[in-house]
C-alpha cells in the first residue's frame, strides 16, 4: 500500500475514536470565477475581487502542513492561471498529501486544460481525481449549463483524460452528474448518448450528486432545484444496481456514498455523523473558513491569523459549531465534498 494512502487511512480511522488536532481534508474554492450559466447554481453571477493570491496560498500551505486530502474547487478552478503552482505549494508542504480532487466544467480551452492536468500529474501527487461535469445528453446539458457546445467540450476533455491515463497511473476521473428538477428521469438517456461518443464508458465512469442549496457556496438559496424524491430515488437505485465492483479506495468510498445517497433522498436525513470541523473544513477564495460548503457559519479568516488555521480551529466560534453538530443542528446534506470524510471516518460503512 502507498505510504501516503496508509497515512490517510490511519488518520481517518483515528477520527472514529477521537477529536483530531488538525483537519486532514481541506475543501478550498480557489476562485468563484466561472464561465458556466447554470440553472442550478448562481456562482457564475458572483464578481469576485481580492481573492487569495498565489503568495498568500503558499504562505497558508507552509503554515498548515497536515493535509492529506485536498479538494480544489470553484467556480472553475482551471480559470486560475496559477492552478499548477497552487497544487505544487500544497504538495511541497503537506508531506502526507495523498489525493487532490478537482472538478471542471470543460469550458477552459481544451488543450490548455489537459496540459495543466498533465503538469499537476507530473508533480508526483499520488492520486489526482478529476470530475468532468455532465448534467445530461447534448441538448439537455447545454441547456442546464447555459453554454452551447458544452457537452461536446466535456466529451473532448474526457477523451483527453483517457489518453493521459495511459501514461499516468495516478489519474482517476469520472463524469459528475448533478440530479435536479431539470434532468429528472434523464440519466439513462445521458449514459446512452455518452456511449455513442465514447463506447468504452461504463456506469462506473459516472458520479452522481443531488442538487443542493448553499448560500456561501452555490449562491443558490433563492433557487428551486429539487427533483421529485420518488423519481430520483428510483434513478439512483437503478444506477447503483448497474455499477460493477472495482478495486481501489476511491471506488469503494464511492460505492458507499451512492448507497447512502439513495437513503438521504428518501429520508432527507444525513446517513452518517458529520465530520465538519473534525476531519475537514471549507475555505473560500477570500480566506474565510466555514465548517462545510453547506453551512455559512464563518469561524474566521486566515488573513487575520497570519494564514494559520490553528487559532481558528480552536476558537470559540468553532467550538460553538461543534456543539451544534453534536446536537444535530447542522444543515442536513449528503454531497461528496462533505460525505466522503464521513464515510472513511465510519469503518462500519464498509461492512453494512
Amino acid at each position: 500500500m502507498d505510504k501516503k494512502l496508509f497515512g490517510l487511512g490511519m488518520t481517518a480511522l483515528k477520527s472514529n475514536f477521537m477529536h483530531l488536532e488538525h483537519p486532514y481534508k481541506l475543501t478550498f474554492s480557489v476562485t468563484y470565477r466561472c464561465q458556466s450559466r447554470c440553472l442550478t447554481c448562481n456562482i457564475w453571477e458572483m464578481k469576485p475581487v481580492n481573492e487569495l493570491t498565489l503568495d498568500e496560498i503558499r504562505n497558508f500551505a507552509s503554515k498548515n502542513k497536515h493535509f492529506k486530502w485536498i479538494e480544489l474547487t470553484g467556480g472553475e478552478p482551471f480559470l486560475r492561471q496559477d492552478i499548477v503552482e497552487i497544487v505544487k505549494a500544497f504538495e511541497e508542504f503537506s508531506k502526507g498529501l495523498y489525493i487532490i480532487t478537482m472538478p471542471t466544467n470543460s469550458l477552459t480551452n481544451g488543450t490548455t486544460l489537459l496540459k495543466r492536468i498533465e503538469e499537476i500529474l507530473d508533480t508526483g501527487i499520488p492520486k489526482l481525481s478529476i470530475t468532468v461535469s455532465l448534467d445530461g445528453y447534448r441538448e439537455l446539458h447545454d441547456k442546464i449549463r447555459g453554454i452551447p457546445g458544452n457537452f461536446d467540450k466535456a466529451m473532448h476533455i474526457f477523451k483527453g483524460l483517457m489518453e493521459l491515463r495511459k501514461a499516468h497511473r495516478n489519474l482517476f476521473f469520472v463524469f459528475g452528474y448533478t440530479m435536479s428538477k431539470y434532468n429528472k428521469g434523464e440519466f439513462q438517456k445521458t449514459v446512452e448518448e455518452v456511449k455513442k461518443e465514447i463506447p468504452e464508458v461504463t456506469y462506473n465512469d459516472f458520479h452522481i450528486n443531488v442538487g443542493q442549496v448553499s448560500d456561501i457556496y452555490y449562491n443558490n438559496a433563492d433557487l428551486d432545484i429539487k427533483a421529485p424524491t420518488e423519481e430520483i430515488s428510483k434513478e439512483i437505485h437503478e444506477f447503483v444496481r448497474k455499477r460493477h465492483f472495482r478495486l481501489g479506495a476511491i471506488p469503494a468510498i464511492e460505492g458507499v456514498f451512492l448507497k447512502k445517497l439513495e437513503r438521504y433522498v428518501e429520508t432527507g436525513k444525513a446517513p452518517l455523523k458529520s465530520r465538519s470541523l473534525d476531519a475537514s473544513l471549507f475555505m473560500d477564495s477570500y480566506g474565510s473558513v466555514f465548517p462545510s460548503i453547506m453551512w455559512g457559519r464563518k469561524i474566521g479568516n486566515i488573513r487575520e491569523t497570519d494564514y494559520s488555521l490553528e487559532p481558528l480551529w480552536k476558537n470559540d466560534a468553532a467550538n460553538e459549531i461543534r456543539k451544534l453538530i453534536r446536537e444535530g443542528k447542522e444543515p442536513k446534506n449528503w454531497t461528496a465534498c462533505e460525505a466522503y470524510q464521513a464515510i472513511v471516518g465510519d469503518v462500519s460503512s464498509f461492512i453494512r
